[in-house]
């Protein structure tokens, strides 16, 4: 039994990308900002949570409630969205009875932002600036130019990095000529 326990402590634990949450003011209004930078949805709900996109909100059953420590009898609404076929997703979920306070700051501790990857950030700033979206900053250089950033904000105030990233001016870094 001890030899079972000492090698089970040693293992790594093989974890791999499910998905990143954002609550959520106004599911529909998320969705609509979220396709606006590319995503489609992947499912309609939260099969798990017994929860959908629906116009109404549903009652979270009570074992995930518990699972996710929030009151029992929140409602809420739910989809799940991706960029592509890959991971990670993004969960949004609107809980219709929770007192939600504003978005983390990027100088405060937790999760703040979520970062995107894009091939022309220039462009895709214009163009989500001209849709409406608010941005923080401008495309800026990064220090030592490895990429161009800028920061816009969702409807709720989630913080979304946007990157250029030059991987060419990274290989000094990564040990490379």
């Amino acid at each position: 039994m001890l030899r079972e326990a000492k090698k089970v402590s040693e293992e790594k634990p093989r974890f791999g990308w499910g998905h990143i949450n954002i609550n959520v003011r106004d599911l529909d209004r998320s969705i609509e900002f979220y396709r606006r930078l590319g995503f489609e949805i992947f499912l309609p709900g939260i099969p798990y949570l017994a929860l959908d996109d629906g116009s109404e909100a549903k009652p979270l059953p009570a074992d995930a409630a518990t699972a996710l420590a929030v009151t029992r009898g929140v409602r809420g609404r739910a989809c799940i969205m991706q960029l592509d076929d890959g991971f990670p997703k993004i969960d949004l979920t609107e809980f219709a009875d929770s007192e939600q306070s504003g978005p983390l700051r990027n100088s405060d501790v937790g999760l703040v932002r979520i970062c995107l990857v894009t091939e022309d950030l220039r462009r895709d700033v214009a163009r989500l600036e001209a849709e409406g979206v608010e941005f923080l900053s401008e495309p800026k250089a990064g220090h030592g130019e490895f990429a161009d950033v800028a920061v816009c904000k969702d409807p709720d105030g989630t913080l979304i990095e946007l990157l250029q990233v030059y991987l060419e001016r990274w290989q000094p870094l990564l040990g490379g000529s």
